[in-house]
C-alpha cells in the first residue's frame, strides 16, 4: 500500500494511491507463465514465458506512436529517483534520462528526478545508494535501477521491489531472475537474442541457403550467447550455412581487425562475417578496406550505432540489427502513465525496445529517418555531457 498519496484528480480521480502501485509486483510463485525448454539450468526466466500474449507488442506501439495525454491531473509533480552507472563512459544511461523526461513532457505528467550516479564498477556505491532510497521511501513514487551489474545488485532490487511505497522498474536487464520473491514492476531493456532472430531471418531471406561464413564473437558469456550463438545456430538450422572460423575479439576494434585479417588470409572460402558489437564491426570494415575485400564480403555490426550507419553509407558495412535507442527511456514513461491511470495490469513484465535491419540497399534517406526514430528524444549525433 502507498502511504504518500498523489492527489490524482479529474478523470483519474477513481484512481486511489494503491492503485498507484504496480499490483503488488509479481510474487515468485506467479511465475512462469509457461515452462520452455531449459528452464532447469537457467537463473531467470524469459521475457517469452513472462509476458501475457500482447502486452509487450502494446507497449512497443504506444512507444513508437505519437504521446497521448495523461488522462488525469496530479496536485504536484511525481518524485523519480534514478539509481544508475550514468558516470561512465556510456551514453545510454542519459540517452534513456532524456528520453523518459521528454517523454513524460509530452504526456503532460509533471515529475522531479533525482539521480544517484555512480560507474559500472561501483557496485557498494550502487547498494549504498540503494539503501538510501529505500530508508527515504517516502520520498519518491517510482525508483528506476539501473543496475551496475544484475547479480552484484539483485538483494537491491529485490528489497527495492518489495518495498510498498513506490513502484521500481529496472533498466537495462530483461532476466527476471527466478529466486525473487517479488518482482519488480518492470524491466526494460533490447534484447540480444531477439536482435539474433531478426539478423538471422534478413541474412537468409536476401543471401538464401547454403553459406559459408566466419564470426568476430565478444567475450563469452550471455550476451555473445544470444549475439553470437543464437544467430549462428538460426543460419545454420534454417538455412544450412556452414561456419569455419570463430575468432574471439573481446568486444574491441583491434579483436576485429586481427580476426578479419586472419579470416581473409586463412578462410577466402568465408564471404560473410558477422561482427558482435560496434567496435568489432569498425576494425572488421577497417581490415576489409585495407585488403580491397570490402565489396567482395558481407558484413554485419550489431546495434546501428551512427558510427555502423555511416559504414553502411559508405558501403563498407552491409547490415546491422539497429535498436531503436530511445524506446527504453519512452516506454518507462508511458509505464508510469499507466500506473497512475490504474492500467498497470495491462503491462508487460518485460518491455523489449524495438531491433530492426538497418542495410546497404536502403536509400540515405531511409537510414537517417531509421536514425532520427531511433534517437527522437536524444538526439542524433553524439551527446555533449
Amino acid at each position: 500500500m502507498n502511504k504518500k498519496p498523489l492527489g490524482i484528480l479529474g478523470s483519474t480521480a477513481l484512481v486511489c494511491a494503491a492503485s498507484v502501485v504496480f499490483a503488488g509486483a509479481v510474487a515468485a510463485q506467479d511465475l512462469p507463465l509457461k515452462a520452455l525448454p531449459g528452464d532447469e539450468g537457467r537463473d531467470h526466466w524469459l521475457p517469452e514465458q513472462v509476458n501475457e500474449p500482447g502486452k509487450l507488442e502494446a507497449l512497443q506501439a504506444a512507444t513508437g506512436r505519437e504521446a497521448v495525454k495523461f488522462s488525469g491531473t496530479l496536485e504536484k509533480p511525481l518524485q523519480i529517483a534514478l539509481i544508475y552507472p550514468s558516470a561512465d563512459v556510456s551514453d545510454f544511461w542519459a540517452r534513456n534520462y532524456l528520453a523518459l523526461t521528454k517523454r513524460l513532457d509530452q504526456l503532460g505528467i509533471p515529475y522531479e528526478t533525482t539521480e544517484f550516479a555512480s560507474r559500472q564498477i561501483e557496485h557498494s556505491l550502487q547498494a549504498t545508494y540503494a539503501t538510501q532510497v529505500e530508508q527515504d521511501a517516502d520520498l519518491y513514487d517510482y525508483v528506476i535501477f539501473g543496475p551496475s551489474e544484475l547479480a552484484t545488485q539483485a538483494d537491491n532490487i529485490e528489497k527495492l521491489a518489495g518495498n510498498g511505497d513506490f513502484v521500481t522498474y529496472v533498466w537495462a536487464f530483461h532476466t527476471p531472475l527466478k529466486h525473487f520473491k517479488k518482482q519488480p514492476a518492470a524491466w526494460f531493456d533490447f534484447s540480444s537474442a531477439y536482435g539474433a532472430q531478426k539478423i538471422c531471418s534478413y541474412m537468409l531471406e536476401r543471401l538464401g541457403k547454403d553459406v559459408t561464413f566466419a564470426m568476430n564473437r565478444g567475450i563469452p558469456g550471455v550476451t555473445d550467447n544470444q549475439r553470437s550463438g543464437d544467430f549462428k545456430d538460426c543460419v545454420m538450422e534454417k538455412g544450412n550455412w556452414n561456419v569455419v572460423y570463430e575468432h574471439y575479439g573481446e568486444y574491441r576494434r583491434e579483436g576485429g581487425f586481427d580476426g578479419t585479417n586472419l579470416m581473409i588470409q586463412a578462410y577466402p572460402e568465408a564471404n560473410v562475417i558477422h561482427n558482435a558489437n560496434t567496435a568489432m564491426a569498425m576494425g572488421s570494415v577497417e581490415a576489409q578496406v585495407a585488403a580491397g575485400k570490402e565489396k567482395d564480403i558481407f558484413s554485419t555490426g550489431w546495434g546501428g550505432t551512427g558510427l555502423e550507419l555511416d559504414a553502411i553509407r559508405r558501403g563498407e558495412l552491409d547490415a546491422t540489427p539497429m535498436r531503436m535507442g530511445d524506446d527504453v527511456g519512452a516506454a518507462t514513461a508511458e509505464a508510469i502513465k499507466a500506473d497512475l491511470e490504474g492500467r498497470a495490469a495491462e503491462l508487460p513484465l518485460v518491455f523489449l525496445g524495438r531491433i530492426t535491419v538497418a542495410h546497404d540497399q536502403m536509400s540515405g534517406e531511409e537510414i537517417d529517418n531509421l536514425e532520427k526514430e531511433a534517437f527522437r528524444f536524444s538526439g542524433v549525433g553524439a551527446l555533449k555531457r
